[in-house]
């Protein structure tokens, strides 16, 4: 047989080499999620008043936060990280009411509240003094969570390596083979808690009656052997 003729038969079944490898991975993508309600807030009111002067603007203000840590005596052990001691003091101009008029001003006091709740079941009975008192507040999604996300987002990843695997089963299957061990896996832009429904209240007379599920959700791209 020509050498040349040898060398070539001999390099032919080399060049498929990786193909042959290549053939024998799969590389998939797998999602996971957990749905969850909020347990936990973090919440903020304002106490407020303006007057001529400062000091009786500031005496308003103190009179304001004396009726609130009264009216939440019951309930003050059980907030978490709670915060009132700072007071803001400043000044506005009214407008003239005719251009021979002098500007007047008027002093603005206000403090501010900060404190986080572990049981949701404080949130209208506190919201409900606030209202009584006159402070002012906002609710929004991104003040409501779960006391342990840590733990959702570990639950949303394992089920995302879950469904990475099951997919890979189901491919294995279909060409008559088994998956195997994992070769890479990579997590795919990490957890991302969203909001799917929420309740907002402001400083009216509102309650909130449902804060609504959450969703957290994992992504992973996974290369499996194919035996």
């Amino acid at each position: 047989m020509n050498p040349k003729t040898c060398l070539r038969l001999l390099c032919t079944p080399l060049a498929f080499l990786p193909a042959l490898a290549l053939a024998g991975e799969v590389s998939l993508r797998g999602e996971g999620s957990v749905r969850y309600q909020p347990d936990s807030a973090r919440l903020q009111f304002t106490a407020s008043a303006e007057h001529e002067l400062p000091q009786q603007a500031t005496e308003k203000v103190a009179t304001l936060m004396s009726q609130w840590r009264e009216a939440i005596d019951e309930y003050q052990a059980r907030l978490q990280d709670y915060s009132d001691a700072n007071v803001n003091l400043y000044s506005r101009t009214l407008p003239s009411r005719d251009r021979d008029e002098e500007p007047r001003t008027r002093a603005v006091a206000s403090q501010t509240v900060s404190f986080q709740i572990n049981d949701l079941a404080l949130l209208n009975p506190l919201l409900e003094q606030a209202q009584s008192i006159g402070l002012t507040y906002h609710l929004g999604p991104n003040q409501f969570f779960h006391s342990d996300e840590n733990g959702l987002e570990r639950q949303a990843l394992a089920n995302a390596i879950a469904d990475a695997r099951s997919r890979c089963d189901f491919v294995a299957e279909q060409l008559q083979q088994s998956c195997g061990e994992v070769v890479s896996i990579n997590v795919d832009g990490g957890f991302r808690p969203m909001p799917m429904m929420m309740a907002e209240a402001k400083g009216s007379a509102d309650t909130v009656t449902n804060v609504g599920v959450r969703e957290v959700t994992a992504t992973v791209n996974a290369t499996f052997k194919l035996n």
